[in-house]
């Protein structure tokens, strides 16, 4: 529900839940004169995968975290098998190198024309933009199973993760990767039909509807001034679902709010497989294809896995200090006697060490994903993309431009992938199988389709003594930490308007634009009365 809880000038707002794809998210904030000016996440659902592991066979963590997600399974299993690869030191040929990153990708792709139809375009037909002279045709397109767009879209999203599943045998939740590689060779028949499948998927939704043009004449976008010519260059791509959601996204104003805390962290993804044969924590960023880094203070820095940390100050958790993952602590709390420290969520608060300014909070996702790709001095085999480093100067960080990072990723992603198909030596080795050493840590990382995704593992005699997950959820929902820094989607919630407090659809489209595992359910509830002041459903489903 959401809630109202009014003074003369001062509102507050209680959304719950906010979303309920992989758990649940209560929001609440304070409005003054229509505009947000504090914001708390709630996470309301404790989870416990890390205590589930604990004593566990080091391998457990490839069958258990791919079940914290419905939706980014595939990538859990990535960087588990990644984790396992550090703490074993395994050999990895470079054919399992390029499947892994294959499946991975496809899952992403498959997330991107979900994500964006079913549970962000959604909201675009909201009856608060009726007076738009673009609303009419928003429906047409958008409206929920009924949208010309969306029922396209939807549909042909499911074409890549069958792909996944030539590769893994199944999607979801398959256990095709392990440690030293992968459990099967494809052959010729494989790699062509993934290849059919996936030019299948471009030819009738990348190209045709979302973009109206060819992924090369998009490439060449590399500015906000080039991609505003872009949408005027032709019919074809004014019309196109890309074209038209940027003219109406400004016409509503998406890109005026949802800033956040305009600092991001990408712990990187893909491997360039001559480089990672042999992995090792300490050889992982050099060998990535989608860079890892960090921005903040306007500066780009190295990613350090070593500068993670998670505060516990405001979770359900027991624990006195920030502590590194290999030594991480999670040790749940009475939810309700524990409100009484000053805690209010089940996430942790994942922070970073940034050289010379400290621990900060940290955007995860594509937006993240895009700004690092503009840092300076790439390798040669490296993503280097000025695109959303100059809409950042131009614009800003928003809810429009956290979204089309993400959509910008869906061409990227396929050329990355047709490459790779291309490169498979169908007579070479898929797998080496490794040592199980009795002890060791390692760590895991890659960027799943909402941002940073990293294990950390620590064996001991045969078993894990210790496993922490740090989802990119968590870093972009955690709550305030010891120091009263709040988490990226508080910070983007302030000074998001809102036109109508019992229709807040305006928060939805901030915490949307982040985070595709808590989207899909809104509830509004007066604060004070209890009473019941909307339900967004759709297709009878809350």
């Amino acid at each position: 529900m959401t809630a109202v809880d009014s003074t003369a000038d001062s509102v507050d707002l209680f959304v719950s839940p906010l979303g309920r794809v992989e758990g649940d998210l209560d929001v609440r904030v304070t409005v003054e004169d229509g505009v947000v000016t504090s914001a708390w996440t709630e996470a309301a659902m404790f989870r416990g995968f890390e205590i589930i592991l604990r004593g566990k066979d080091p391998q457990a963590g490839l069958v258990v975290t791919p079940r914290i997600c419905g939706i980014c399974g595939g990538s859990h299993l990535y960087k588990a098998c990644y984790a396992l690869d550090t703490a074993w030191r395994t050999h990895v040929p470079q054919n399992a190198t390029l499947i892994r990153n294959i499946a991975q990708a496809c899952e992403t792709l498959q997330s991107i024309p979900r994500y964006f139809y079913a549970l962000f375009a959604i909201d675009l037909v909201n009856k608060n933009y009726a007076s738009s002279p673009m609303y009419d045709e928003a429906v047409r397109r958008f409206a929920p199973y009924v949208g010309t767009s969306y029922q396209r879209g939807v549909v042909l999203s499911g074409k890549p993760v069958e792909v996944y599943a030539i590769f893994g045998g199944q999607w979801p939740h398959s256990s095709f990767m392990v440690p030293g590689g992968v459990m099967s060779a494809p052959n010729l028949s494989d790699v062509t039909r993934a290849t059919a499948i996936l030019n299948h998927w471009k030819d009738n939704w990348l190209e045709k509807e979302w973009l109206g043009c060819s992924i090369e004449r998009w490439m060449e976008v590399k500015s906000w001034a080039d991609m505003q010519e872009w949408v005027e260059e032709n019919e074809s791509q004014r019309n196109s679902d890309c074209g038209f959601f940027i003219r109406y996204a400004l016409e509503i104003g998406l890109h005026k709010y949802g800033a956040g805390v305009g600092e991001f962290i990408a712990p990187g993804t893909y491997f360039e497989p001559s480089l990672y044969e042999n992995p090792t924590v300490e050889d992982r960023q050099p060998a990535l294809i989608g860079r890892g880094g960090v921005y903040a203070g306007g500066r780009h820095f190295d990613y350090d896995q070593l500068r993670v940390s998670e505060d516990v100050s405001h979770s359900f958790y027991a624990g006195s200090r920030p502590l590194h993952p290999w030594e991480g602590e999670t040790d749940p709390l009475d939810p309700i006697a524990s409100r009484a420290q000053g805690k209010y969520s089940w996430a942790k608060s994942p922070r970073y060490d940034v050289p010379d300014l400290g621990r900060r909070p940290l955007e995860a996702g594509p937006l993240a994903r895009r700004v690092v790709a503009s840092a300076p001095n790439p390798a040669g085999h490296q993503d280097s993309d000025p695109l959303f480093a100059d809409m950042m100067a131009t614009l800003g960080p928003s809810v429009f431009v956290r979204q089309m990072a993400r959509m910008h990723e869906a061409p990227k992603y396929f050329a990355w992938v047709m490459d790779w198909l291309g490169r498979i030596d169908l007579q070479g080795s898929f797998h080496t199988k490794p040592a199980e050493l009795e002890s060791g840590k390692g760590w895991g990382a890659t960027e799943a389709a909402r941002g940073a995704l990293q294990d950390w593992i620590v064996i001991e005699n045969g078993k894990i003594a210790n496993y922490q997950v740090v989802t990119p959820t968590a870093w972009n929902i955690g709550p305030r930490d010891s120091e009263g820094a709040a988490g990226p989607i508080e910070a983007a919630l302030v000074g998001t308007p809102i036109r109508d407090m019992e229709d807040p659809v305006e928060l939805g489209h901030v915490a949307r634009s982040f985070d595709s595992c808590l989207v899909c359910t809104v509830h509004a509830y007066d604060g004070k009365t209890g009473r019941q002041l909307t339900e967004f459903v759709v297709n009878g489903m809350v």
